[in-house]
């Protein structure tokens, strides 16, 4: 048995399926780790949400920030891209919805020294927190009043984390960190508009560092998997790794081992969607 982490698909089917037959992938035998955001901006969500539905006894799925827009679409919430028309269309889409609603924000393998996060874990959080946190929006994000509870978090976000917040902001701000963090002030308050690779500016002259880089960053005794940073790309330097290499981009998907001691990374050169924002102004 092997246990495989994969970076962000984005809808990339043709890539997808390329990279699991590079890396043998057999669902009778192996375990695939999917770090979120499988749906969007590809040229087939609808192909990779199918195919992943299809193995889901053999998946495990953190919840990314677009895989979460596409339950927000779902309840009306949000107005849905071009590219969640065919899965919302799709005679199945409850089932994919009800599936999705009972995926993971955060993944714990103790037995292997890793645990996996869309977009990685709270500088602010140790290792329990992160579990507990998790948890929070893992049981809200199932419950009935998942729709409600979903149109309160498409609200302002909250970026520090206040332990004596109302509870609604608490929830913000643990949604906001699990899904959509990369940079962090040196007070560890979260920014959500900055998305480019690190660099002097950013981090000179922004006050800016990685969340991972915090000075401040609680210790996590597990190295965390992440994606969401497709500017940042392959990055590992033995605490974290970042495996979002930005297929959609036309970049590469790539596959990390997560059962040996080596951590092979194997990856696929993406052809990308041609024109990523193709009708997205219309």
């Amino acid at each position: 048995m092997a246990i495989w982490a994969i970076g962000d698909v984005h809808g990339c089917y043709s890539s997808f399926r390329t990279l699991l037959e590079k890396i043998e992938f057999d669902p009778q035998r192996d375990i695939l780790w999917l770090v979120g955001d499988i749906i969007n901006r590809g040229e087939d969500s609808l192909k990779t949400l199918e195919y992943i539905y299809s193995i889901r006894h053999r998946t495990v799925l953190v919840l990314g920030n677009h895989d979460i827009s596409l339950i927000g679409a779902y309840y009306g919430i949000k107005k849905p891209s071009i590219y969640m028309e065919g899965i919302l269309k799709s005679k199945k889409v409850h089932d994919y919805i009800e599936w999705m609603r009972y995926q993971k924000f955060l993944h714990i393998d103790l037995e292997h020294g890793h645990c996996l996060a869309h977009a990685g874990i709270s500088p602010e959080f140790d290792l329990g927190m992160a579990i507990n946190y998790a948890r929070v929006i893992e049981t809200k994000l199932r419950g009935k009043g998942a729709k409600d509870w979903l149109k309160q978090m498409h609200t302002d976000g909250v970026y520090k984390f206040e332990p004596n917040a109302q509870k609604s902001d608490r929830e913000k701000y643990f949604l906001g960190a699990f899904t959509r963090m990369r940079f962090c002030y040196s007070d560890s308050k979260l920014d959500f508009k900055q998305k480019g690779k690190p660099n002097p500016l950013v981090i000179e002259q922004k006050g800016l560092k990685p969340w991972f880089a915090s000075d401040s960053r609680r210790g996590i005794e597990l190295k965390i998997i992440f994606g969401h940073w497709s500017t940042l790309g392959y990055y590992d330097d033995g605490n974290v790794v970042c495996l979002d290499t930005g297929c959609v981009w036309g970049g590469e998907l790539m596959a990390y081992r997560v059962d040996t001691q080596d951590n092979e990374v194997v990856s696929v050169k993406c052809k990308g969607n041609l024109n990523p924002f193709k009708n997205e102004k219309k």
